[in-house]
């Protein structure tokens, strides 16, 4: 395995809070099991936990055991039922060595909580008269004493006891499987180890939406989703999401669910939009409940990808977590990659693709190029809950993208059959990661794991120089990675560029290729060509960078016209309508009739689908022309915008005014929304 490590940062002054990745170091014991029991009480919930504990043979011995802690009413604390004296600070408690046994023990406590009084939402809180957890990234120490770290996993047991004074609480639930219940109790038993962030409890008065599951191996599973009396006739489309999930991981990944039941929980005061603990997710309500009447087709569309989700990271996620938040990208960039796959196939490959991209620049982008740009895998932290961004998630989705484009569909498949051998039930990080690819395909990437350590986006410029004598076309690629903080110099990234080349009567000359680019300046050459050609470059957007390219409008409007790739055909149509408002903002000068041809011809494709020619004619938002000018050293006004767009939009209206009709009709809403 090639040794991989970041850039890393000047030194930071002293913070206690700061936490560095370079300071990690396994913790001091392994927990090989959990056995917790809550007595539910609104203001005095009893936790009873015992811990099964040995010293860890991979970390350095001797050392006291610090259990993490916090707003805990410390009842006591045993080992191997002997009193320990041991008083807990703000943040936790220090057991110290001389009072550990040199090999297993079992550490019992006792505490209390206040479930109604915990407004943070973090750990055991109660929403509306139910109880419910939220334990990502660290709430789990607000339940009870223990080490909340990602890479001590182990086996819970949980006893849920409402206790006579809770007739509304018909349903307990936990993780895993349901061994056994009775009025007012529920004993769950989870076979998979776990870290503690993805412990989940959830008790109340609620209806299940019922439905099954036959896996790829026969079994039986039972998928339920709760929710408030009231909600359960909005639950259809969410489980026929789920149920889509399930059969989408098992055909394109093979990875089979591996409990007897998957629930799903609608809670309306949910800090996160939705949680994937082990067997149990708990959503925010308004990610999970979807009607006809109410809901637009971009909600049911926002509800099954999170479902799908939320479900993959039963795979990515929690058979193997991250072994420290450092790696936070290594499960969440690898599923939103999944999920983006998983709505491609349901709702088409192209319109996804640019959505993705559409968000990826509004958001990631804008995050590389501010005082808060930071790698996907950072070195760093103060606050571990500020590190949930787009950088973690979506361009950490975007690496992996690249990952697969650059070693093939075949290898990838190959690599992840070997990810999930190798590391089920471990916590794994961003080198684990790699090394994988490099043993599955013997490609060395080094030089590609820049992109999980260098913050900020690059910025590729392109020259082309044609030689008619020899038909030869020659494309000269420049990469600039610019010093974003901590970070003054980068060196270069593997870029993968998929290109391909158009004759001048649109026909496609040469089909996509991937130009892998590994140098600062690097040129590629196309030989035999009887004409000059019309280079199609970034073709599905293959890499997050910045392009410029020495073109012109009229390039533009042929590739609106003519490109076989669809996020090109639709990136030539923003850039004409860009300048199209730039020119009547900056010039008064009138839309463009290259523009307005091009979207009419696009319009009339019966060819394309609904949904992608919907995107051709979206003009760019205010926002996104305001941002335009900026970049050119142009001082938007919101004024002058505003009255382009208008304008814009009105000469569209116009030229397609013939058409509209006939469109609406033939587009008019059908029944419900459906997969």
């Amino acid at each position: 395995m090639n040794a991989l490590s970041p850039n890393d940062p000047p030194q930071a002054p002293a913070d206690p809070r700061r936490v560095r990745l370079s300071d990690y170091a396994p913790f001091s014991h392994n927990v090989t099991a959990v056995h917790l029991t809550f007595a539910l009480h609104p203001s005095a919930t009893k936790v009873t936990a015992q811990l099964h504990m040995a010293p860890n043979a991979a970390a350095q011995g001797g050392q006291d055991l610090r259990l993490d802690g916090v707003e805990l009413r410390l009842l006591s604390l045993r080992i191997a039922g002997k009193a320990l004296d041991v008083t807990p600070d703000e943040t936790g408690l220090t057991i110290p060595a001389a009072l550990l046994p040199q090999g297993p023990f079992v550490l019992e406590s006792e505490v209390e909580i206040a479930p109604e009084g915990n407004t943070a939402l973090e750990g055991l809180y109660m929403s509306r008269g139910m109880y419910c957890t939220q334990c990502e990234a660290q709430g789990f120490r607000k339940i009870t004493f223990y080490p909340d770290r990602p890479d001590v996993m182990s086996r819970f047991t949980v006893r849920i006891e409402a206790g006579a004074g809770h007739a509304a609480l018909p349903v307990l639930l936990s993780n895993g499987n349901l061994a056994a219940s009775g009025q007012g109790w529920a004993d769950w038993v989870d076979p998979w180890p776990k870290p503690a962030y993805l412990f989940a409890l959830v008790a109340g008065d609620l209806i299940a939406h019922q439905g099954r599951f036959t896996t790829m191996s026969g079994r039986d599973v039972m998928l339920n989703i709760y929710v408030r009396s009231g909600d359960e006739g909005r639950c259809a489309w969410a489980m026929e999401s789920l149920v889509q999930s399930m059969a989408w991981d098992e055909k394109v990944y093979g990875r089979e669910y591996d409990l007897d039941v998957f629930n799903i929980v609608a809670v309306d005061d949910f800090n996160m939009g939705a949680m994937e603990n082990k067997g149990l997710n708990i959503f925010n309500s308004k990610v999970v409940l979807a009607s006809p009447d109410t809901a637009t087709d971009d909600d049911f569309a926002r509800i099954e990808a999170i479902i799908a989700h939320e479900y993959f990271h039963n795979w990515t996620g929690n058979r193997i977590t991250c072994r420290d938040w450092f790696q936070l990208c290594l499960k969440e960039g690898l599923t939103v990659f999944r999920d983006h796959q998983f709505s491609a196939d349901l709702r088409g490959a192209d319109v996804r693709r640019i959505e993705d991209v559409i968000a990826l620049r509004a958001r990631q982008f804008r995050e590389d190029a501010g005082p808060l740009a930071h790698p996907p895998r950072p070195s760093e932290y103060i606050e571990i809950n500020n590190f949930y961004t787009a950088t973690v998630y979506e361009k950490g989705a975007e690496v992996i993208g690249m990952l697969k484009t650059l070693v093939g569909d075949a290898a990838y498949a190959k690599a992840l059959d070997l990810y999930f051998a190798r590391h089920d039930g471990d916590a794994a990080t961003i080198e684990d990661w790699l090394a994988v690819f490099t043993d599955a395909t013997g490609r060395d990437l080094t030089q590609f794991s820049h992109w999980y350590f260098q913050a900020g986006t690059p910025q590729l410029s392109l020259r082309e120089d044609w030689d008619a004598q020899a038909g030869r076309l020659t494309l000269t690629f420049t990469q600039v990675n610019p010093p974003t903080p901590n970070q003054p110099h980068k060196d270069p990234k593997v870029i993968p560029i998929a290109t391909g080349l158009l004759g001048q009567n649109g026909a496609e000359i040469l089909p996509t290729q991937v130009l892998e680019m590994t140098k600062s300046q690097q040129s590629f050459h196309f030989d035999g060509l009887a004409a000059r050609p019309v280079p199609s470059i970034l073709r599905g957007f293959s890499a997050p960078v910045i392009l410029s390219q020495e073109t012109d409008l009229a390039r533009h409007a042929f590739l609106l016209a003519h490109d076989t790739d669809s996020f090109n055909r639709w990136e030539s149509g923003r850039a004409l309508a860009l300048a199209s408002l730039r020119a009547a903002i900056t010039q008064g000068a009138g839309p463009d009739t290259r523009l307005l041809d091009g979207l009419a011809a696009v319009l009339r494709d019966e060819g394309l689908a609904p949904a992608f020619r919907a995107l051709c004619l979206k003009l760019p938002s205010e926002d996104d022309m305001a941002g335009h000018l900026h970049a050119a050293g142009i001082t938007p006004d919101p004024q002058a915008i505003h009255g382009a767009r208008r304008q814009l939009i009105g000469a569209l209206a116009q030229r397609l005014a013939p058409d509209l009709p006939s469109l609406l009709a033939a587009n008019a809403p059908e029944g419900t929304f459906s997969a």
